[in-house]
């Protein structure tokens, strides 16, 4: 866990990635190390300890992408070892889209290639007015295959043809347009920006937000016909659970919600 920097504090788990001297580039042990860093979130999570996730990036950049010297050592893979390679990348990002809570990106410099990916799978991006992103593998004669089902899924085919064919950098603005992101901040108030969507996400009923994140990827592309049984016994499930009836009462009550943090 060298190349992270973790941290927690009433329910919010962050973490950085630590290795500013290269921009925060990818390699298998930032990948290994990210991947057991969402299992205890998610462990966590169910547990009831943890409720909000949050990833940023140490020093001048959130994340330039793979390291340059592990792309050296790419080069002498077999295609076994490069199929084991991106199995282990695919496991992380399918392990950061699926956490049970939500995930907070803090996005500044740039986020390219596994950077972008990792906004892909964030459930909300906050991003400095400054900072770049883009799809860059085709330059180097590859291609975002692993990350692409989770930046499809965030920017839709037309901006994904556009951006994975000309792995043409872009800015945050551009970014947000497109869904990748949905908050373009000065630098300065990124930390106040993600304080306030953390503030919001953990105002809300934890299982409900649970499961609103699972119901997402349950029905997404689907015909409402398909998903008409699924939505109807979700709801009907919640409404009737100890969480629901505690959040409607204090609703109706005008009082405090159970599930709010103290302060608040």
């Amino acid at each position: 866990m060298n190349h992270l920097q973790l941290g927690y504090e009433r329910g919010i788990s962050t973490v950085t990635l630590n290795r500013p001297d290269v921009r925060n580039a990818f390699d298998e042990r930032v990948i290994a190390a990210l991947t057991a860093w969402a299992a205890d979130v998610a462990r966590a999570a169910d547990a009831g300890e943890v409720r909000v996730a949050v990833i940023a990036g140490a020093g001048k950049t959130f994340s330039a992408g793979a390291d340059l010297g592990w792309m050296q050592r790419m080069r002498d893979y077999s295609r076994e070892d490069n199929v084991r390679d991106a199995e282990a990348a695919s496991t992380l990002f399918a392990a950061l889209d699926a956490l049970p809570v939500p995930l907070v990106g803090r996005v500044h410099g740039a986020a390219l290639g596994g950077g972008a990916g990792l906004a892909s799978v964030c459930d909300i991006v906050v991003a400095a007015d400054n900072a770049v992103f883009g799809f860059t593998e085709a330059k180097l004669g590859i291609l975002p295959a692993v990350i692409s089902p989770f930046a499809l899924a965030k920017i839709g085919r037309s901006a994904a043809r556009e951006l994975f064919l000309t792995a043409a950098r872009f800015s945050a603005e551009r970014a947000r347009e497109i869904g990748l992101v949905h908050a373009v901040v000065p630098e300065s108030e990124l930390d106040a920006t993600v304080e306030g969507y953390v503030r919001e996400l953990t105002s809300s009923a934890p299982g409900a937000v649970a499961a609103a994140k699972k119901l997402i990827a349950s029905v997404a592309g689907q015909p409402p016909s398909d998903v008409s049984d699924l939505t109807a016994e979700t709801i009907a499930a919640h409404r009737v659970s100890a969480e629901g009836q505690a959040g409607m009462r204090a609703f109706m009550e005008k009082r405090r919600a159970p599930w709010l943090p103290d302060g608040e």
